[in-house]
């Protein structure tokens, strides 16, 4: 059996067998989940289950049961930002138990996705970008751009990256241990495509070197490398240098 795949079915605590019956098929629920987080999204992450019922038949014609859309919510750790606040136990959405350990060994030449949240800073104001590398390539995967570091920074990330593979079953994706990868939502939506969560050691960025020396590098060739005025500027830069990164690498290997 190939390690990888020896690996992979120790954190997945499945057989071989089980494996292979479910490795073109992704968890039932994952369609329904983008379905109601959209809805989620677009009403401010304010709704329950039961708003969400509504919006899901009024506004798309969906029809789906209660109990089945506060299952998926609760699985995905989707939960409303005032429930979050009023909740003790909101750091349970955000567990230490969702710690993976690094199944690349700092072996940066092989089939993967690696990924990390650094800030764009400007004067006395910052946004966050959260970007998604692709090993073999280099390419960009992913990036969003935001002004605040939070779940749904990196959680969008990754549903953007996730288009882009038609099957990403078995694909390490390597993080760091912020408190975004170590969310519940995170994990499920991991597990669900059938990705093998990997994540540096605490302290140890060298781990991580391959997008840590992107960003270093972006970082160079656009605020200090341009007379920028303001964090708008600097944001519409990173966006452009990112398209040129990925179509320069494109033109390279042509």
């Amino acid at each position: 059996m190939h390690h990888r795949l020896k690996i992979l079915l120790e954190v997945l605590d499945m057989t071989r067998s089980n494996y292979y019956k479910r490795r073109s098929k992704l968890d039932e629920d994952y369609a329904d989940y983008q379905e109601i987080k959209t809805a989620f999204n677009a009403h401010q992450r304010a709704y329950g289950y039961r708003r969400i019922h509504d919006v899901l038949l009024e506004m798309y014609g969906r029809v789906m049961n209660h109990k089945k859309i506060l299952r998926i919510m609760n699985k995905y750790g989707v939960k409303a930002d005032y429930v979050k606040q009023m909740s003790h136990h909101y750091r349970n959405q955000y567990s230490s138990d969702n710690v993976r350990p690094d199944h690349l060994q700092r072996d940066f030449h092989q089939r993967g996705w690696v990924t990390d949240v650094t800030y764009l800073t400007f004067g006395n104001k910052r946004a966050y970008l959260s970007t998604i590398l692709d090993l073999e390539s280099r390419d960009v995967v992913a990036y969003r751009i935001s002004h605040r570091n939070d779940n749904e920074l990196v959680i969008g990330t990754l549903n953007d990256a996730l288009k882009t593979k038609r099957n990403p079953n078995g694909l390490v994706l390597h993080s760091d241990q912020g408190f975004q990868y170590l969310s519940n939502e995170y994990r499920q939506i991991c597990e669900s495509n059938g990705i093998l969560i990997s994540m540096s050691r605490r302290g140890t960025p060298l781990d991580n070197a391959v997008i840590e020396s992107f960003h270093s590098v972006l970082k160079k060739e656009t605020l200090y490398n341009n007379d920028i005025t303001s964090l708008d500027q600097y944001i519409d830069l990173v966006q452009n240098w990112i398209v040129f990164y990925n179509t320069i690498r494109i033109r390279a290997k042509k």
